[in-house]
């Protein structure tokens, strides 16, 4: 719909107007009209388009040399085509007539000025800046849809701090992590006196966005943080001014993820006056998580001085898979090894640029300053969040992600989010943050699932669950712990005849036979409630994702309770704590009975998973990791290339 604007004459008068193209001008013909006045006619320059309508927007009639009978219920509706070449060089005159006189008794004339004034952005998201998109004032989800994003300019292009920690671009590569906008005018070489124009926004948006102008030999921060609006000169003739906007911060519940700039065209007359105004707005680009699915990038481990043994096994294991691997050595994880609790890898997008992005935990050990000081960089992002830091909830081997899913008729192309909890509405037990669970929630793109896992001594969901690629079905596997099936399978072995095969048999610490473990009542009690809490999440994943049974995988696992807590851990190597890196899936070896020769909890894992095309790799992890309460996913980490969908794309 055109822009309206109502202008006032006066007969016996010229009347001068800044008039700015794809706007309408109505002007009231009836009330400036002499008295005892009956007609009317309306003379204009070639370029200027008039019409007269009623109140009811209803067109009476197109412009014509006749005269139209004069009446309180018509007005006159001016356009105009083409840019001024010269100031006041459209008119439009109202001649008025009494009777059948021949010659008007008064008239009133309209000067126009012409221009060209338009902000512009990649409304249509292609990575091209198009005059005056339509579509540029407001925000739209689809692959139909419109509006432009806004890049959290997360990065750091030099050694001094992220880089929209303060109001200065430093490096002219900065301006890449940032959206342009552009202030096109054009108009005669010689304007009125006493306008201008200002940018603005609004004071909720202050926080969200920093916005730069870009002059030939200096940048400037025009708006954002303290400064909430900005005059522009109005530059003469064909013009464009350049502007870059930067990200502060990403979603969160506690506000909108839209920024509306404002642009305003001022007369000044006893105050500033507005005859012009619009809008963009921009969609702050999300913080996006990647599922086993997707292809690795690089493969991170820590080295400490007592995972040598592991570090030798797992370094062989990346070679097979042929991944970039990435060491961290003791003196950057001050010996902590669990770089899988303390960040998890995402990425951020929008149509002009891609950045890593690293989520940092509030869990701060050892690795506490490894995302900040070793992975943040050109083109890679960081991001902290705030925290309990003693509540082992929160960190992120509690955090995963499913591949993409459809539930009931909804897509969720770049799947859902999994954190653990406590048991839904109860008072007590271990929660994860509330800063942690709003900040996944308001991302939106990637809407999270809450599983119950405070029945964990640690208390992680990669204990008990992952994902694995498959060639079939809905693209993967989830992959659950289940000591119903390792029972299964050991009194089978009892059956056969191996009821005193060892567990264990190769390592230092106790070992125990089968039997053993098949008559331990108390262990036998306690994974019985296990695999009630595992059936619970189970029914969870299966309705939030849309899985049936055939999309998942029991893998045998028990746990038992450790001496000190009330809750559990693995009882031994949990094989469901793998890494997936493409095919390949490094699993912690169990160290099972040897039957044969061969391990049947391995087998069993195989004879699951090598089908699906999946190459099975069991890694020692006991002494290093297992006997710490984590294991091989706890210990590493996966950098994944991004989907090829774009989230803006996404049906929200």
């Amino acid at each position: 719909m055109s822009k309206q604007r109502t202008v006032y004459l006066e007969c016996g008068k010229s009347t001068q107007v800044l008039y700015v193209i794809g706007t309408v001008i109505n002007v009231d013909i009836y009330k400036p009209s002499p008295p005892l006045c009956q007609a009317f006619q309306v003379t204009s320059s070639p370029d200027v388009v008039c019409s007269i309508s009623d109140r009811n927007n209803s067109n009476i009639a197109a412009q014509s040399a006749n005269r139209w009978t004069l009446s309180e219920e018509i007005f006159l509706e001016i356009k105009v085509d083409q840019v001024s070449h010269t100031p006041n060089d459209k008119k439009v005159t109202v001649m008025f007539y009494r009777g059948d006189l021949a010659e008007p008794i008064d008239q009133m004339t309209l000067e126009l000025t012409a221009i060209i004034v338009s902000l512009d952005v990649d409304a249509d998201r292609d990575g091209i800046i198009e005059k005056n998109n339509p579509n540029k004032g407001s925000w739209k989800w689809g692959s139909k849809g419109h509006g432009a994003i806004l890049l959290v300019n997360c990065d750091r292009e030099e050694d001094s701090g992220i880089d929209n920690s303060d109001d200065k671009v430093s490096v002219l590569e900065d301006l890449e992590d940032m959206s342009r906008m552009i202030l096109r005018t054009e108009g005669p070489n010689n304007l009125p006196d006493g306008y201008k124009l200002k940018l603005s926004i609004s004071p909720p948006d202050k926080e969200k966005v920093q916005i730069f102008r870009h002059d030939m030999t200096k940048m400037t921060r025009v708006l954002g943080r303290t400064k909430m609006s900005t005059d522009v000169e109005f530059t003469k003739g064909n013009n464009e001014i350049h502007f870059f906007a930067e990200g502060l911060v990403f979603p969160n519940v506690e506000m909108t993820k839209l920024v509306t700039i404002h642009l305003d065209l001022l007369q000044k007359l006893h105050q500033d006056i507005p005859i012009f105004t619009e809008q963009v707005i921009f969609c702050l680009a999300p913080w996006i998580m990647t599922p086993n699915t997707l292809c690795p990038a690089e493969v991170f481990v820590c080295s400490v001085k007592y995972n040598v043994k592991f570090l030798e096994e797992f370094r062989g294991f990346v070679e097979k898979a042929q991944y970039k691997l990435t060491v961290c050595p003791e003196s950057k994880n001050m010996s902590d090894l669990w770089i899988q609790d303390e960040i998890e890898f995402g990425y951020s997008e929008a149509p002009c640029k891609f950045l890593n992005v690293v989520l940092d935990s509030p869990r701060d050990r050892g690795l506490k300053d490894y995302a900040y000081k070793y992975l943040l960089g050109s083109d890679f992002g960081y991001i902290h969040v705030a925290g309990e830091e003693r509540n082992s909830l929160n960190s992120f081997g509690n955090l995963e992600v499913s591949p993409p899913v459809t539930v009931n008729g909804k897509e969720y192309p770049l799947g859902r989010i999994i954190i653990g909890s406590s048991f839904p509405n109860s008072s007590g037990g271990r929660k994860i943050s509330k800063a942690i669970q709003d900040f996944l929630i308001a991302q939106e793109v990637q809407s999270p699932i809450v599983l119950f896992s405070d029945w964990l001594a640690v208390g992680h969901v990669d204990e008990f669950m992952t994902f694995v690629p498959a060639p079939d079905r809905k693209g993967f596997r989830l992959l659950l712990a289940s000591p119903d099936s390792c029972y299964r399978l050991f009194k089978k072995l009892k059956e056969e005849g191996y009821g005193e095969a060892l567990m264990f048999e190769k390592q230092n610490g106790k070992q125990v036979k089968i039997n053993e473990i098949l008559n331990n009542q108390t262990l036998h009690e306690m994974n019985a409630f296990v695999q009630q809490c595992i059936n619970w999440n189970r029914d969870v994943l299966k309705m939030e994702l849309g899985l049936d049974e055939g999309d998942i995988i029991d893998i045998p696992v028990l746990f038992h309770q450790l001496n000190y807590l009330t809750k559990v851990s693995a009882y031994f190597p949990d094989m469901v704590n793998m890494i997936v890196i493409g095919k390949f899936l490094g699993i912690p070896k169990p160290f099972g009975p040897l039957i044969n020769g061969k391990c049947p909890l391995e087998s069993a894992v195989r004879s699951a998973l090598e089908p699906l095309g999946l190459d099975c790799t069991f890694i020692d992890n006991f002494d290093s990791y297992h006997v710490r309460l984590g294991e091989v996913h706890c210990g590493t980490n996966v950098r994944r290339k991004p989907f090829t969908l774009k989230w803006w794309n996404m049906e929200i």
